[in-house]
């Protein structure tokens, strides 16, 4: 199954370079589909202007994004030497609390196709 999923330019072009290997979401209903062996075609916004198409390889669920961030490198979502408040913070920068709280967290581990 293809999924896709708009991502800023920034994390886009971490990605299309091999640095980024997991991709940060809520684990809302439209990621609860996602399983591992399926691909996500991101799309970067804001100019919709280009896609990348990746494989799953792998899903974590967590309670709160720091937990997520206690148990998974920051180099591989491409922020080593970040501290935790600012992985934190700049996660609720996308996304409230209130939704951590009410949906959880997914970890996505992708590899380029």
């Amino acid at each position: 199954m293809i999924h896709q999923m708009a991502l800023h330019e920034t994390y886009f072009e971490s990605i299309k370079k091999g640095r980024k290997k997991v991709e940060v979401r809520l684990n809302d209903e439209k990621r609860r589909k996602v399983k591992v062996g399926d691909l996500i075609e991101f799309i970067s916004v804001p100019n919709q202007d280009e896609s990348l198409t990746v494989r799953v390889s792998e899903l974590r669920t967590y309670n709160t994004f720091e937990e997520m961030y206690q148990n998974i490198p920051f180099k591989d979502f491409d922020c080593d030497g970040w501290t935790m408040d600012e992985m934190v913070k700049g996660t609720y920068d996308i996304y409230t609390p209130e939704q951590e709280k009410e949906w959880g967290t997914l970890a996505i581990k992708i590899e380029i196709k």
